[in-house]
This record gives C-alpha cells, structure tokens and sequence, in this order.
C-alpha cells in the first residue's frame, strides 16, 4: 500500500492531479461493475434452484 501512495505522489508532481484522477476514476468504475456483477449474478434464474 506505501508504495501505491508513494507512485501516486511521483505523478502527481510531475504532471499535476489529472493523470493520477483518471487512473483512480478508471479503477472505481470497474470495480463498481465487478461488484455489480457479483451482486446480481444471485438474482439469475436458471431453473436450478427447486
């Protein structure tokens, strides 16, 4: 985990918070649709489950 910090840091000097943004809102969005995903997969219906 310091080390993740320590990178973000390094870009955030060199080319200011828009790299280091894009990157965290890129990793949220995915995440939130594997969460998704892993959420409603539950709610399937495959005739399995008398």
């Amino acid at each position: 985990m310091p080390h993740t910090a320590v990178l973000l840091a390094a870009v955030s000097e060199d080319q200011g918070p828009g790299d280091t943004l894009r990157v965290v809102l890129l990793v949220a969005l995915v995440g939130a649709a594997l969460l998704a995903w892993f959420l409603l997969r539950g709610y399937r219906n495959d005739d399995n489950n008398d």
